[in-house]
């Protein structure tokens, strides 16, 4: 039986979260109505600040309104900014500048704005974009969790603890995202993270239904393993977790190329009809996927015996799919990430909604456990890779949570203010 009681969009924007508590240890959230009447204030914390990055897209939002053309934007203001990368290309001083925002040189100065005690309402790191090393997994070592550590050692030494937004994946490493979600739970910080395609637009629009046995999932993802395979799982946990019994965790990880990774669609393995769903949801290139000599398989297998496949086909797809089978539903239910780019990245006005209703509530919009769980897959993925496609029994990964019923953003478009439904 599945539970088809959906809140509305109207609902949900004029809303945000309220908790309850999760199986694995910290506050889960479910939707609950927000009015913000005065503006709260958030300190960035940032790699790089140019055109069209992350940064640009979340914190230009807050400076100059939710199409960053002067007009309406969320009920937040900058009160500072750390900045670590500057190129020829930096906006960071030019709108620092233009909106009397500072920029300081340590993010213990940015959190406590340059003063003795902690005055803003939320912390925004950014540690996205940016000249950072990669290790031989070839994950982009971004300083997530050595942000996040500045951010904390913060908090410990002024007594305050406000909530925090992580933008993409934890980590990107295991042992870093462990790391930032336990030290969140002994602070009993406020987190969120992940990805804009959680909330983001979606076609065609396809339901999902709380509670619903789901048989079968595939998703398509394209570009690179590590900054493009976080996007493609987070779209994919984002459809699974509503299945029922909610979500108890991954049993093991593989990854998987060439002869391997066609075969578990020979073998029956992965349903062909659910993969063919998910390719034809996306724009792709004529001919044969198998000669896609790129392409890589995360294949993964739930505790409760559902089977996830991620196939990265990077030199034949271009966007990113999901497609399930549900149990006594007629046919695959298949949607993409319609991914707009006018006016700019609308998505990631949808993703600082969230955001906004957790730096007004002081409780997540919706659960940072689905990141977890997410960032682990990957990493674990990406280890498999170099170590000779070893499937990978992963308790680490034995993470249980409670979605919530958080809308995504409708379609045609923005419009003006995405507080209208």
């Amino acid at each position: 039986m599945c539970n088809t009681n959906q809140i509305t969009r109207r609902d949900w924007l004029s809303g945000a979260a309220g908790a309850v508590v999760g199986s694995f240890g910290v506050q889960q959230t479910a939707v609950a109505r927000f009015a913000p009447t005065e503006p709260k204030s958030v300190a960035a914390i940032i790699t790089a600040y140019e055109s069209g990055l992350h940064a640009d897209v979340l914190v230009g939002k807050i400076l100059e309104g939710w199409e960053q053309d002067g007009g309406p934007g969320p009920a937040l203001t900058l009160a500072s900014m750390y900045v670590e990368q500057f190129s020829d290309r930096d906006l960071a001083r030019s709108m620092a500048k233009k909106y009397d925002v500072p920029i300081f040189e340590t993010i213990e100065q940015a959190v406590t704005v340059g003063g003795d005690h902690i005055p803003v309402d939320g912390v925004i790191s950014i540690g996205e974009h940016g000249d950072y090393p990669w290790n031989d997994k070839e994950q982009h070592l971004y300083p997530r969790r050595r942000f996040f550590k500045g951010i904390t050692d913060t908090f410990e030494k002024h007594g305050r603890v406000v909530p925090v937004f992580n933008d993409k994946h934890l980590g990107p490493v295991w042992s870093d995202a462990i790391w930032m979600y336990e030290r969140a739970q002994e602070l009993k910080i406020p987190l969120m993270a992940g990805s804009s395609m959680t909330v983001g637009y979606r076609a065609p629009k396809i339901t999902v239904p709380l509670n619903c046995e789901i048989e079968a999932v595939v998703a398509i993802g394209y570009s690179g393993l590590d900054i493009y395979g976080s996007h493609t799982l987070e779209f994919l946990q984002c459809h699974v977790e509503r299945r029922h019994g909610a979500e108890t965790g991954v049993k093991w990880v593989q990854f998987l190329q060439g002869d391997a990774m066609w075969n578990v669609l020979d073998q029956g393995v992965v349903r062909q009809d659910v993969f063919d769903a998910a390719l034809d949801a996306v724009p792709h290139r004529e001919g044969d996927v198998r000669q896609s000599n790129q392409s890589a398989l995360f294949l993964f297998q739930y505790n409760d015996g559902l089977l996830g496949a991620v196939f990265m086909l990077p030199d034949f797809s271009s966007g990113t799919s999901v497609a399930l089978q549900l149990n006594g539903h007629d046919g695959v239910l298949a949607t993409r990430f319609d991914e707009q780019r006018e006016p700019r990245h609308p998505h990631f006005a949808w993703l600082l909604k969230g955001i906004e209703g957790m730096v007004h509530t002081g409780r997540p919009s919706y659960p940072v456990e689905r990141t977890l769980l997410t960032s682990g897959i990957l990493d674990r993925a990406l280890t498999s890779r170099v170590q000779d496609h070893e499937k990978l029994m992963t308790p680490e990964l034995a993470i249980s949570y409670q979605p919530v019923d958080y809308p995504y953003a409708p379609l045609p478009d923005l419009g003006s203010d995405p507080s209208r439904s």
